[in-house]
């Protein structure tokens, strides 16, 4: 019984897109699931989470023009630094703690191909605005150098925790692609974003500077109405 109505809720899903293509000419997703940074922002943060929602104005059953925000969080690895104070306490160690999050605006083209029983496969690309903003915190006090251009500071001489910790945001361009597959009402996507970030100075003035540019590969399941 279990198994029957399983197999009746399954084909009710796959049904769906079919009568929502030919009638509605705007489609609203909403979704979630698992983000991952890629390259060297992936040495700063780990595994985080995204949420999507936006609408997808329809030309024809095979182009669409899809509006979207999208909501971002990841995660960093607890770091210590040396207490670089005057007079620090034997073994004393800075505690750093951060997270990454991003709001994004994005606008993409949404191309499909046929498909039967419910069952169609997509390829989606576009631009979009970055928000992105790293929190630093931290229970310690005392003297530290780091230069990490993802938590968009660079101080290579030794400088107070105070300066370190807070908010720091930036707002950036970037682009998105990739594809995925409906299951009816139901969606499975993968997307690898790009974003170009700003040059990081150090604080002390001279030497290089440090990009911040990064990657982020979401894959995301969810709903279409």
């Amino acid at each position: 019984m279990k198994i029957r109505i399983f197999r009746l809720a399954v084909a009710f899903a796959l049904a769906l897109p079919s009568v929502a293509a030919a009638q509605d000419p705007v489609e609203f997703h909403i979704g979630a699931g698992v983000a991952f940074p890629v390259g060297d922002v992936a040495d700063s943060f780990d595994t985080g989470f995204n949420f999507s929602t936006g609408l997808t104005f329809n030309a024809n059953e095979a182009v669409g023009f899809m509006g979207e925000y999208q909501y971002f969080r990841f995660g960093g690895p607890d770091r210590t630094f040396e207490n670089l104070s005057p007079t620090p306490q034997a073994g004393d160690r800075i505690l750093i703690e951060s997270n990454h999050q991003m709001n994004v605006v994005d606008f993409n083209v949404v191309l499909r191909a046929g498909g039967t029983s419910g069952m169609r496969a997509y390829l989606i690309a576009g631009p979009g605005v970055y928000w992105r903003k790293v929190q630093l915190t931290t229970p310690s006090v005392g003297f530290i150098t780091v230069c990490d251009p993802y938590w968009y500071v660079c101080y290579p001489a030794p400088v107070s925790t105070d300066a370190i910790v807070g908010d720091r945001t930036s707002t950036d361009f970037g682009i998105n692609v990739g594809g995925g597959v409906n299951f009816g009402a139901f969606f499975v996507e993968a997307r690898y974003h790009y974003v170009w970030g700003p040059k990081i100075e150090p604080q002390s003035g001279g030497g290089q500077t440090y990009g911040s540019n990064a990657s982020y590969f979401p894959i995301t399941a969810g709903f279409r109405f």
